[in-house]
C-alpha cells in the first residue's frame, strides 16, 4: 500500500469532491486514481462520498475504482448505488460489476434481485457478476487466482468482469494460441448470442490477451451487437490494448449519434489512452459540440487529458502518490 499523510489525503478528498467548485474534471479523475492506489478503508470512505455528485461519468468511475480495490468495505456503498432507482443505469451497472470484482459470496442475494430488472445493462451486469463470483469460487477459478498471485508475468492487472477463456488464463498467449484458427474460434464465441454473456466475455478477454491486429478485428466485429453493455466492454478492452489498429472502429463508434452514450463514452476514453495524432481532433470536436450528450462530452474532456499525458513525458497519470495507470473504465 502507498503511504500518505493526513494532509495529502485531505487534499485528494477536496480535489475529488470539488469542494472549491472550480476543480477541472480531469483533475478529479487523477485524484480518484491516486485514492484507488492507496487501497485503504479511508480511501474507500472518501471515494464513497463522491456519489453525491451529479456527474454520471464520475460516479461510474467511482464505482469502477471501488471494485478494483477489491475490499469488502466498499460493498455497502455499491449495494446502495445498485439499489437506487433514481441513479443513472450506467452508474448502477458499474456498481454491480464492482461487486463482481470484489467477488464476495455475500453479494449473491443482492445481485439476484436485479436479474429481471427492466434496464438491460443493469440486469446483464448482474448476470455476469454472479457468474464471475461462481467461477472465482470454482476449482478452476481458485487455481487461476493462486497462480496469478504467485506470478509477476501478468500483462493486465485489472480485475476483469470475466476471466479469459481457459487456454489463455495466463494473460500471455502462447505462440500456438495466436493462430488464425484460434482467433476465428474465439470470434465465433464472442458473436454467438446463444451463449451466456459470461462465456462471450471470456472469449473477449482471451482476444485481448492475444492482442494482434487480427484479434483486434475480431473484437471490433462485436460492435454490431445489440447489447450496449457488451459493446462498451469491447471499447474498454481496446483502451487496455492501446492498439492503433483499433482507432478507426473506435472513432466510428464515437461519431455514431445513434449509439448508446455508454458505448460512445468508453470509445472516447479508449481513444484518449491510445493517443495517436488523428485521435485528438475527434475528441476535441465531441468535447465542444452542443449536441454532445453530457457523458460523451465529459469523457472526451478526460480523454483529452489522457491524450496529453500519453504525449507528455509525465511519469504517472495520477497525482504523484501511486497508481501510474491512466484512467480506464468498465467496464465494464
Amino acid at each position: 500500500m502507498v503511504q500518505t499523510d493526513a494532509a495529502k489525503l485531505a487534499a485528494l478528498e477536496a480535489t475529488l469532491l470539488n469542494t472549491t467548485r472550480n476543480v477541472p474534471l480531469h483533475n478529479r479523475f487523477r485524484a480518484l486514481f491516486t485514492l484507488k492506489s492507496l487501497k485503504s478503508e479511508e480511501a474507500i470512505r472518501i471515494i464513497s462520498k463522491g456519489f453525491a455528485d451529479d456527474s454520471a461519468l464520475l460516479k461510474h468511475e467511482l464505482a469502477y475504482c471501488l471494485g478494483q480495490m477489491k475490499n469488502t468495505a466498499a460493498l455497502p456503498t455499491l449495494e446502495a448505488v445498485l439499489a437506487d432507482e433514481s441513479e443513472d443505469p450506467m452508474v448502477r451497472h458499474e456498481a454491480a460489476e464492482a461487486m463482481g470484482a470484489i467477488s464476495a459470496p455475500s453479494s449473491i442475494p443482492t445481485l439476484k434481485q436485479y436479474l429481471d430488472h427492466r434496464n438491460r445493462s443493469v440486469r446483464e451486469t448482474c448476470e455476469i457478476a454472479l457468474a464471475k463470483i461462481e467461477w472465482d469460487n470454482s476449482d478452476e477459478g481458485k487455481k487461476h487466482w493462486n497462480n496469478t498471485t504467485s506470478s509477476s508475468g501478468q500483462i493486465y492487472t485489472s480485475i476483469d468482469p470475466a476471466p479469459p477463456s481457459s487456454k489463455l488464463l495466463s494473460g500471455k498467449a502462447a505462440p500456438e494460441d495466436t493462430s488464425d484458427e484460434v482467433i476465428a474460434k474465439l470470434q465465433d464465441t464472442l458473436l454467438d448470442t446463444s451463449r451466456s454473456l459470461f462465456e462471450r466475455y471470456r472469449a473477449m478477454f482471451a482476444l485481448r490477451n492475444i492482442g494482434t491486429p487480427a484479434a483486434v478485428d475480431a473484437l471490433a466485429a462485436g460492435f454490431v451487437d445489440d447489447s450496449a453493455l457488451f459493446k462498451h466492454e469491447i471499447a474498454f478492452v481496446f483502451g487496455q490494448l492501446l492498439s492503433a489498429h483499433a482507432v478507426p472502429s473506435l472513432i466510428k463508434v464515437l461519431q455514431n449519434t445513434s449509439e448508446s452514450d455508454m458505448v460512445r463514452h468508453e470509445a472516447a476514453e479508449a481513444l484518449g489512452g491510445i493517443a495517436t495524432p488523428e485521435v485528438l481532433p475527434h475528441l476535441k470536436e465531441w468535447s465542444q459540440r452542443e449536441d454532445s450528450p453530457r457523458v460523451v462530452k465529459e469523457s472526451c474532456v478526460v480523454a483529452i487529458d489522457m491524450w496529453e499525458y500519453e504525449n507528455s513525458g509525465e511519469f504517472q497519470y495520477a497525482n504523484g502518490l501511486g497508481d501510474a495507470s491512466a484512467v480506464s473504465t468498465a467496464g465494464s
